[in-house]
């Protein structure tokens, strides 16, 4: 990995011990540096904003302001702001508010710790992270909603190609060359799909494009695909 440009990772965590277990582990990767700590969400959001860091670790249980109106503050600050939730909680009224308020990852404490790297550099080149348990459930949860129009009437040929590689694990590079098209090109494409579709967040695309049956949970890698943006 290439050191000269290290991620730069805000942890928010309530409790010390599970922020100085993060911190150790991160350490050892030379291509992520963590660059402040927040002990709630209040500190979260001002840190955010400071720091300005590549991704944000965010629990969401913590005191003064919770880890999804954090989320939600960040987001409205700076829309681009990439964010891993990283919770004990794998319930319904956790799970989706934070992806609904724009996180791009949502991982499991008792994830392996290289799930939890791989995780890391994976929103950071702006792709989706999902533990397959929480993938699964916010999946079941989207086949019950009633369908708009058809994806097919909403976007063009080349859009969904792009929707179809976004929900494959694929980053805007591994998109562009395929398609042979420019990164700008790409993420032109990405933006116009997010907006035809009342989208939030490559995630949020990905989960859509699941829903719709243009790729499968085993054509998706959430977790684990390449991260080269």
């Amino acid at each position: 990995m290439n050191n000269k440009n290290p991620i730069r990772v805000l942890i928010a965590e309530d409790h010390a011990i599970v922020r100085k277990g993060v911190q150790n582990l991160l350490s050892l990767e030379t291509d992520i540096e963590v660059i402040g700590e927040a002990t709630n969400g209040r500190q979260a959001v001002e840190q955010a904003r400071s720091l300005d860091p590549n991704v944000i670790l965010m629990d969401l249980v913590m005191p003064e302001m919770d880890g999804i109106q954090a989320i939600r503050k960040i987001k409205a600050d700076k829309p681009t702001a990439k964010i891993l939730v990283l919770t004990s909680y794998d319930t319904d009224d956790k799970i989706f508010p934070a992806i609904k308020a724009g996180a791009q990852g949502y991982l499991l404490k008792d994830s392996d710790p290289s799930e939890l790297v791989a995780a890391i550099r994976q929103v950071n080149a702006g792709e989706s992270s999902l533990h397959p348990a929480i993938a699964r459930k916010v999946l079941q949860e989207l086949n019950v909603l009633p369908k708009p129009q058809s994806v097919d009437e909403l976007l063009t040929d080349r859009e969904l190609e792009v929707l179809r590689m976004v929900a494959q694990g694929k980053s805007n590079r591994q998109i562009a060359d395929q398609l042979v098209l420019s990164l700008g090109t790409v993420r032109t494409h990405l933006s116009n799909i997010l907006g035809k579709l009342h989208l939030a967040s490559r995630t949020q695309a990905t989960l859509y494009a699941l829903r719709e049956g243009l790729a499968s949970l085993s054509d998706a890698d959430l977790l684990d695909a390449e991260a080269d943006e």
